[in-house]
């Protein structure tokens, strides 16, 4: 499909108005309109192309998106509302209650508000706690409005709606709605209400007092900006977000999802095509780039996927929340407490995981799991650490304890097999199917792609790559070994050489530095081109790097070798000379493919995009 306005279903509701035909230009012979079903494969008001197709019948499964295909149905309905006269008092059942007793999924929603009069507002949720009985009094008393917070709204603003969380919108606003594909309504106030044919409507209050959240509601809106706009809500169904055009913006359409773009605000174009104010489109995945131009305002609704990443470290744990495009929506961090034992440690990666779910309004059906990365010897399958020197651990089933503290499918694997595959996946090596990444700090870690996929041995007891022996008999290893790569390419091998040249030659400039306390792994290239030691401290290093890159591009012959660690700093001057020696004594030289040596992309960020992609 090429990108397509939408024809939406009209509804002519008692409670519209007439904006969406005066203002937004919807075309129907109902009146007043009360909703526009901009996108919508829903049976009581399906979207139609201008050919008068429906959507449904004519978008392809890959029009759609990956994202899609696991839902039974399409998952999402995008409305523009017009309250004239305040909406019923109503909650929607979560997916559980609709499947076992309406044969439906229930509904979560978010509201964007587009316009609102002077003082109109919603209601939503309960001010405090209150008891079933409470509830059910209030609702035979007609003072349920009582209980519930009443926000005064104003254009901007946005609100997300769990299911459960009772709610209605009051006279006065015109709304955006982005909601799973559910109808799905239990009534629970309607002010005395009657219909056109003189009867009041029909309540559901056995069934509202069977699903609504009976806690306090806080309103906490998300404050979270991408590379796209301002994020407003996100859910498995939907994720919106808000996107000011001022001159040109570009969208990109990847094949995981399409794209509902609806302007509430001004006028511009999309890929050359005139949109005005109210106006839908649709963009198919896989389109690729879209290109906005002129003065307007969108909101766009796709299907994206969430993943919970960890990077346990030995002092801090860092987590956050990635989308299937490799963006960290959320993150943050908090003390690992290694000394208070291993259950303490998951502990905290559970809450530190939950918070992060709790900011960003998702709960465990909307995310597809939890990723780790752990330092040490781990067996990936089994979710066990077998040995972590850094974390003082034997024998944790750690995915096992997390899983339970959260609900979450839980993988773990080497943190350095996981900062690789996050290079391969969304860095440097990204559209690589082989490749290996080497981690030049305390030690060197190791990490191996080979088909797309991370390559373990073992029990995923392999890939030390640091741990292999370029000098034999040379110098001793913290593995207990003597001459591996680890001993000389490391950083604390770099600084171990660096003070060896200063205690030999006491006329070097690099004593300018003060002490040999005060040498860091920059200390010898600051002072190589001024300093004949400095520069044979640097030829060695590169020289020993070189012969483990060297080695492990004749094993694996991977598409490229990266590099990470605080020693990368240096970038072409330790890239240039570490690429020739390399291209020099690579195993058939010019007669077999180039192995290209280069700098990772994703710094602090690898681990944990790598540990959300053990998901993928």
């Amino acid at each position: 499909m090429e990108i397509v306005k939408l024809y939406p279903e009209c509804k002519d509701n008692l409670w519209g108005g007439t904006l969406l035909l005066e203002k937004y230009g919807k075309q129907t012979d109902k009146t007043p309109v009360a909703e526009s079903w901009e996108l919508s494969f829903h049976k009581a008001g399906p979207t139609r192309l201008a050919n008068g197709a429906t959507l449904e019948e004519t978008a392809t499964a890959a029009d759609l998106g990956e994202n899609c295909k696991e839902f039974p149905f399409f998952p999402m309905l995008v409305k523009l509302i017009d309250a004239k006269q305040d909406l019923s008092v109503q909650v929607h059942p979560s997916d559980e209650y609709a499947l076992k007793n309406e044969n439906s999924f229930g509904k979560t929603e978010m509201w964007y508000i587009v316009e609102a009069e002077k003082g109109a507002g919603i209601y939503l949720g309960f001010k405090k706690p209150v008891s079933k009985a409470e509830y059910e009094k209030a609702i035979e008393n007609h003072t349920l409005t009582d209980l519930l917070n009443f926000f005064e709204v104003k254009a901007g603003e946005c609100y997300f709606i769990p299911s459960g969380t009772i709610h209605a919108i009051g006279a006065g606003c015109l709304i955006c709605e982005i909601q799973q594909n559910s109808n799905l309504t239990y009534r629970v106030y309607d002010y005395g209400r009657k219909d056109k044919d003189g009867k009041e409507r029909e309540l559901h209050v056995d069934k509202a007092l069977k699903v609504t959240s009976l806690d306090g509601y806080e309103y906490a809106p998300l404050q979270v900006k991408t590379a796209q706009g301002d994020l407003l809500g996100v859910s498995r169904y939907f994720t919106t977000t808000s996107v000011r055009v001022a001159g040109e913006a570009y969208l990109p359409a990847d094949k995981n999802s399409f794209k509902c773009v609806t302007c509430v605000e001004g006028s511009g174009e999309i890929d050359g095509k005139k949109v005005a104010l109210g106006d839908s489109w649709f963009v198919p995945a896989g389109f690729g780039e879209v290109k906005l131009t002129g003065e307007m305002h969108v909101i766009v609704a796709e299907v994206r996927k969430y993943y919970v990443g960890i990077d346990l470290g030995g002092t801090f744990i860092k987590g956050g929340i990635v989308d299937d495009l490799g963006n960290i929506v959320i993150s943050d961090k908090t003390p690992t407490e290694s000394e208070k034992g291993a259950d303490r440690v998951a502990t905290n990666i559970a809450n530190l995981a939950l918070s992060l779910m709790k900011k960003l309004g998702l709960n465990k059906d909307d995310v597809e799991g939890l990723g780790m990365g752990v330092p040490g010897m781990i067996d990936g399958k089994a979710g066990n650490v077998i040995y972590s020197n850094n974390l003082r651990w034997k024998d944790f089933r750690i995915g096992e304890t997390v899983s339970k503290l959260t609900g979450l499918r839980v993988e773990i694997d080497n943190d350095a097999n996981v900062a690789a595959l996050g290079e391969a996946k969304f860095g440097a090596a990204k559209g690589c199917e082989n490749m290996v990444m080497l981690t030049l700090g305390t030690g060197v870690g190791g990490g191996i792609v080979a088909d797309g996929k991370l390559l373990e041995g073992n029990k995923c007891a392999g890939a030390e790559l640091g741990h292999a022996v370029i000098v034999a008999g040379g110098e001793q290893c913290t593995c207990g070994r003597k001459g591996c790569l680890e001993a000389y390419a490391s950083a604390t091998a770099l600084i171990r050489d660096t003070r060896r040249a200063m205690e030999a030659h006491k006329d070097s400039k690099m004593w300018e530095i003060g002490s040999l306390e005060k040498v860091t792994g920059k200390t010898a290239f600051d002072y190589k081109d001024c300093d004949p030691y400095a520069k044979a401290v640097v030829e060695n290093y590169i020289e020993k790097l070189a012969c483990g890159v060297t080695n492990i591009a004749n094993m694996f012959r991977p598409e490229v070798v990266l590099l990470g660690g605080g020693v990368c700093a240096q970038r072409e001057v330790l890239i240039k000379p570490l690429q020739a020696i390399v291209d020099k004594e690579i195993f058939a030289g010019d007669l077999g493919p180039r192995v290209p040596v280069k700098i990772a992309e994703l710094e602090n960020s690898a681990g944990l995009l790598g540990a959300a992609a053990l998901l993928m």
